[in-house]
């Protein structure tokens, strides 16, 4: 599967910032007060961007 977009949603959750997703891929993710996904060749990074969604407590890292 291809990931072309990688966004935060905080439709029903918030970002607590807990630096889980920088901590599995700093070169997508990116926290400071809130967290912010930086452009990036997201293929390359697949598998830790999944891994990052999947950690995150809050639940609101989503990709396609």
């Amino acid at each position: 599967m291809a990931i072309s977009k990688v966004w935060l949603d905080e439709s029903n959750d918030e970002c607590i910032a807990c630096g889980a997703c920088e901590s599995v891929c700093s070169d997508v993710f990116t926290v400071n007060d809130k967290m912010s996904v930086q452009a990036a060749d997201y293929n390359a990074f697949e598998s830790e961007i999944k891994d990052a969604a999947s950690s995150c407590p809050a639940g609101v890292i989503k990709y396609e």
